[in-house]
């Protein structure tokens, strides 16, 4: 924390000099006895606190507080928040002044997303390698191709043992200036997982099965899990290698995800977990104003009105783009020619996802069309940038479909980058579309 500030005054209208502050915080730390050290441009106030025993407060006892002014410091925080309980550690950076302060639980993430990871490295090569250039590696995630199960899927999740080891990894690990295997990788913060009551998880009658066959069936899938016990399992809902397995009663559930887990179903050892319920009028709701098909009922859990089949999820069409000023031919072209407007010709509205999908030319249309013909929610996507040697600023889309990312939510993005936005775009989408 920088203290020389041109601060306003504080909370008691009073301007104090950085003697006054000095001579404040020593008092502080002779009075209650913590430390106070400054590292990583924060300040770090106990942590642990003088006379503690045993293991530090675990995950979920953090708060996260901001809009703090920038002249105040801990001798009058830190009172402030003792009303609250017994202080473990407390840690100052500066904010903006001027401003109530808003507090809320600190998202204590210890899990960071690592992409462009060479395909043929197995669970173990990752792990060793990341224990060797981070440290506080707990564990790491790999995901096993959709297509070939010998493969992994280009990037992988490592868990820290706590938030501040995963921020340090991070740190060192900027895209850019460190590698991997002779790779340049990309490095964020995973997506936290979403957090359902335990009332909740509670009522799932519903599995997840991951790591399936792209060419294993529903009906595989059903009479797998009937095996344990016949007629339990209401229905099955399959996107690419990941089911949805609905069982009648929430008892059959749990046995199954006991007796399933780790089985193996046409050559693929799969994993199973109860399916996190979703919240179906912010995911889906809102982006087919009302409208649910039945296909995206059963998949969500809604009750059942007709026992139908999910369409078979095949490879896009092959598209037709201009990325950058470079064209890249298709086996098709949409036709572009244009036709007169006569007086008295007739308009009738209509939805482009009742179109064709060789009525699109645009890859992020097409996206868009494909995702809504499944029954997903629509793309998003997310821009970042980067600076090139000769000082152009290019840019990247990271593209994401809610609807079937897994419980790891990962993402689609292109390994190379635009000058434009709109070619980011439409590199992106079009990336997408050949990995569905």
């Amino acid at each position: 924390m920088q203290e020389g500030n041109n601060a306003a005054a504080n909370g008691c209208g009073k301007i104090r000099s950085g003697t006054q502050n000095e001579a404040a915080l020593l008092a502080l730390m002779e009075k209650t006895g913590y430390s106070m050290v400054q590292e990583n441009g924060q300040r770090k106030f106990g942590g642990p606190p003088p006379g503690w025993e045993g293991p530090p407060p675990p995950r979920g006892c953090e708060v996260f507080v901001g809009k703090i002014p920038r002249d105040m410091y801990e001798d009058e925080l830190v009172p402030v928040f003792e009303r609250a309980g017994k202080i473990y550690e407390f840690r100052l950076m500066m904010e903006f002044s001027g401003k109530f302060i808003g507090v809320c639980v600190s998202l204590d993430n210890c899990r960071l997303f690592i992409g462009a990871i060479p395909k043929e490295k197995k669970k173990e090569e990752i792990l060793n390698e990341m224990k060797k250039v981070t440290e506080g590696v707990v564990d790491v995630i790999v995901y096993p191709n959709a297509t070939d199960k010998t493969k992994n899927r280009g990037f992988a999740f490592v868990e820290y043992e706590s938030h501040r080891a995963a921020a340090m990894a991070r740190r060192r690990l900027i895209p850019g200036t460190f590698q991997l295997w002779g790779h340049a990788i990309q490095v964020d913060w995973a997506d936290p997982e979403k957090e359902v009551d335990e009332e909740t998880m509670q009522r799932v009658k519903v599995l997840y099965v991951r790591n399936l066959m792209m060419s294993t069936t529903e009906d595989t899938i059903k009479a797998e899990f009937n095996k344990f016990k016949p007629g339990a399992v209401e229905r099955v809902k399959k996107l690419r290698d990941y089911a949805f397995v609905h069982f009648f009663h929430r008892e059959d559930a749990v046995a199954a995800m006991s007796v399933m887990n780790g089985k193996c179903i046409d050559g693929a050892t799969i994993e199973v977990a109860l399916a996190k319920p979703v919240n179906k009028e912010s995911t889906w709701k809102q982006h087919f104003n009302g409208q649910i098909s039945p296909i995206s009922e059963n998949l969500l859990g809604f009750p059942n009105k007709e026992d139908g089949h999910q369409k078979s999820l095949g490879k896009p069409a092959s598209l037709s783009v201009r990325l950058n000023g470079q064209h890249s031919p298709g086996p098709y072209e949409v036709e572009r020619c244009t036709y007169p407007f006569f007086p008295g010709i007739k308009l009738t509205p209509i939805s482009m996802y009742s179109l064709k999908s060789s009525h699109f030319s645009s890859a992020a249309m097409h996206l868009d069309y494909f995702c809504n013909k499944n029954n997903w929610t629509p793309p998003e996507y997310y821009l970042y940038s980067a600076t090139s040697q000769d000082g152009k600023i290019l840019l990247v889309y990271k593209v994401l479909i809610p609807s079937i990312a897994d419980g790891s939510q990962s993402y689609f993005m292109p390994d190379k980058l635009c000058t434009t936005v709109e070619g980011a775009k439409e590199l992106a989408a079009q990336f997408t579309l050949l990995h569905l």
